[in-house]
């Protein structure tokens, strides 16, 4: 297949991404059946992944990702691409990144997200049945590769570079986001703000886990922000978080601040629990960037009005552009260069 054959059915494949998204079309069926295999994956965010996919699989993004890279006609090679399982979809850019590079993927699934990739890839070699040989799924230990994409915990990463580090690899370990307030913003970025804190419950690396703020600020217009999500408690697997992370720290004395559906902990850390936000006080903007550029390496994005690489604006933490890599590395210069 061709560059251009690639590019032209990824777009009717983001075209029927779009579609499923908003129940226009009769395979809302697979929805179900992924919420029913994992129950974080509600239907409403598996559409929201299903719809920021469409988005960005349009010709035009795709031909400003791709006409910056040179593509040959080389004989293809077999990438091992080891998936995560946090969010509906998670794996998919490695995914996408490897077919349009000419390279074959061989996906190893999370048990968390093993529904909606292999159909999609289906519905890709229904478009273009030229990705049938170039697409394999496997349950099995991975064999007859040539060079692997492996993402997963800090402690996994030591298991992939154990055993993956002979191959040509990109090897991904955890990483979070931030928020920087300066006390200026509008409602409607506070708002944004809440979108990106809590869709998919908070669990993807591009969601915001904690909020530096100017010392001495009130809470008031941040817990306004929030407001919109407060029906995010009726979800059974959310409370439940909720609640335990509440009495785990009120047990042990430590102090929070608490809207009845977010909780709010003054830590140093970066990685919050589910339903937590850690927040930080700072004095001086350029001592906090320059803190953060310290330790970009745990950090995947920041939400604010500042001057750091990796920021974005209020709101837009889950749609990123095909070329905006996750951890930085470039993916398809890796993918082209094997």
């Amino acid at each position: 297949m061709q560059i251009q054959e690639r590019i032209n059915a990824f777009v009717e494949l983001g075209h029927y991404m779009g579609e499923l998204s908003t129940g226009n079309i009769n395979d809302q069926w697979i929805v179900e059946k992924a919420y029913h295999h994992n129950g974080w994956f509600t239907p409403q965010n598996i559409n929201f992944a299903l719809k920021k996919w469409s988005e960005a699989l349009t010709m035009p993004n795709l031909l400003q990702w791709t006409n910056t890279y040179t593509f040959s006609n080389t004989q293809p090679k077999t990438v091992a691409v080891i998936m995560a399982g946090n969010i509906p979809l998670v794996g998919f850019h490695d995914f996408i990144t490897v077919l349009i590079s000419g390279n074959k993927v061989l996906s190893k699934l999370s048990s968390n997200d093993r529904i909606l990739l292999p159909f999609l890839a289906e519905k890709l070699i229904t478009i273009a049945s030229g990705f049938r040989e170039m697409i394999q799924f496997s349950e099995e230990k991975l064999t007859n590769f040539d060079a692997v994409i492996a993402t997963g915990s800090n402690n996994t990463s030591l298991y992939f570079e154990h055993y993956f580090g002979k191959y040509p690899n990109i090897i991904r370990k955890n990483r979070n986001s931030v928020a920087i307030l300066t006390g200026n913003e509008t409602s409607e970025q506070l708002g944004a703000l809440a979108d990106d804190i809590f869709s998919y419950f908070g669990l993807g690396c591009r969601n915001i886990s904690k909020i530096f703020l100017p010392k001495g600020s009130s809470f008031d217009a941040f817990f306004q922000g929030m407001y919109r999500w407060k029906e995010i408690i009726n979800n059974h697997k959310y409370i439940n978080n909720y609640d335990y992370n509440k009495a785990v720290y009120l047990m042990s004395n430590i102090p929070l601040l608490d809207n009845e559906f977010l909780l709010l902990k003054e830590d140093t850390g970066f990685s919050s629990p589910i339903s937590v936000v850690f927040y930080e006080y700072y004095e001086h903007i350029d001592s906090l960037t320059d803190k953060l550029r310290q330790h970009s390496d745990e950090i995947q994005c920041v939400v604010g009005q500042v001057n750091i690489e990796q920021v974005v604006a209020f709101g837009a933490t889950q749609s990123p552009k095909l070329w905006d890599y996750a951890d930085g590395k470039d993916t398809m210069e890796f993918l082209l260069n094997l």
